[in-house]
Formats: C-alpha cells, structure tokens, sequence
C-alpha cells in the first residue's frame, strides 16, 4: 500500500502534467515504480541570458516530506549566481529554512525558474560568478547566454547587458522601505528569497489580508501560508 507521503507525491505529479502548459514546469520519476527519485525540467525564461534553454534538475525526496524539502540540485550547468557551476547546488530559501510543508514540488520547480530570472548575487552558492554579476554585468550575461548554448541547447543571440544593469538598480530599489508598505521586511524577505520580487509579495499580502503587526516580524500560520503562496504562483 502507498504510504501517505507517496500519495501526495502522485498527486502532485498530476497536478504539473496537468498544469504544465500554465506553468511551464514537468516532473517525472525517474523509476515509475519509486516516487522518491524525480527529474524536474522548465524552460530559462524569456528577456534572460537562460532564454530558448532548456534545464533539468534532480530532485529526491526525502522521507520526512512535505516537513522538509525536496533536495534539488541542477543537473544542466548553468552560469548562475545561486547554483554551483560545478556541483548544481543552489542556494534558494525555498529549499532551505524558508521551506513550509503547504509548498509543493511545482512551486519550488517555479521558484527556481524565477530566479533564473531574478538572480540574487548578495547570497550566493558560487561567489566567483556572483562577483562577475556585480563587476561586469555584461561579461557575466555574456558568459550565461554562452553556457545555456553549450549546456541547455538554448539558440545563439545577442545578449543585451541592459538586463542585468537593470538587476544592479533593482537591487538598489529594493532597499527603499516604502515598497513595504508598513509590512515587516523580514517577513516579506522570507518569500523574496524564494524568487519573488518584493512588489509581488506585498500585493499577495494585501489580497490575502496580512497582518501588518506594527511592522514587526511573526510568524505566519500555515493556512496564510498557503493562501500567500498560491496568489504568488498565479493560483488565486
């Protein structure tokens, strides 16, 4: 018989084949007959050096699943700031301390894909190109795009720096404490660092009805939890 947690393994695996002209993102198992052993894959998103490319990550869960995250690590190597470019570890809250057992393997799948898209080069897992990134944006788009060619089958273009200037004055615009709106910056912090941007988070806590606490931090009851990231993943 199934156990509880390969059951909601399963059920998850159905929800992204049947989400994944929405979502972007596939998961299979690697062995039909063990749920525990998975290969994830979505595309580099568009206006990005990782655009036209195509990456798989591993992905085992483990058996206290859904209390502690799946461990992911890429399989296809990538330029990135928060992924090893020699092991594929990444470094991403979602899969570490910001992991909640409302998340699923398609948000964290989702996640990642965004932060292709919104690298985070202040808490890196590979500093020598998160130093590239702050330096020399263009050489370092430069050299992603020529990676997601070799490694990600992605199509040659040309790549425009202008993208990743404008992550240095994003970065820049994210310490204004107005975007925050009276909500804790730690707390909107904890789902920034799964790939959202602060924007984002703090619209999902207007529509859910977060507390603002007098702009102190708390800790959210899962439900909330639930409800902030389904909004941020488009679901509500």
């Amino acid at each position: 018989m199934a156990s509880t947690r390969e059951r909601r393994i399963a059920k998850e695996l159905a929800d992204i084949h049947n989400d994944k002209d929405n979502s972007g993102v596939v998961a299979h198992p690697v062995d039909p007959a063990n749920l525990t052993h998975l290969k994830g894959t979505f595309p580099g998103p568009p206006d990005s050096p990782y655009a036209g490319g195509t990456f798989q990550v591993d992905i085992v869960i483990p058996e206290m699943y859904p209390f502690k995250s799946p461990v992911m690590k890429f399989d296809t190597k990538i330029w990135h700031p928060n992924v090893s470019s020699v092991t594929g570890a990444i470094c991403l809250d979602t899969l570490g301390a910001g992991w909640s057992p409302v998340g699923t393997i398609k948000m964290a799948l989702i996640s990642l894909r965004m932060l292709l898209e919104s690298p985070n080069p202040k808490d890196p897992q590979d500093a020598e190109v998160a130093k590239m990134l702050m330096d020399s944006p263009a050489q370092f788009a430069q050299k992603a795009h020529d990676w997601s060619v070799k490694y990600a089958g992605a199509p040659r273009r040309d790549i425009a720096a202008e993208t990743f200037e404008k992550q240095k004055a994003a970065e820049e615009k994210k310490d204004d404490p107005s975007r925050y709106q009276g909500y804790s910056r730690v707390l909107v912090d904890r789902f920034v660092g799964m790939g959202f941007d602060v924007d984002q988070v703090v619209e999902a806590f207007n529509f859910v009805g977060i507390d603002r606490n007098g702009g102190e931090d708390y800790d959210l009851e899962e439900a909330y939890m639930g409800d902030i990231t389904a909004r941020l993943l488009g679901e509500q």
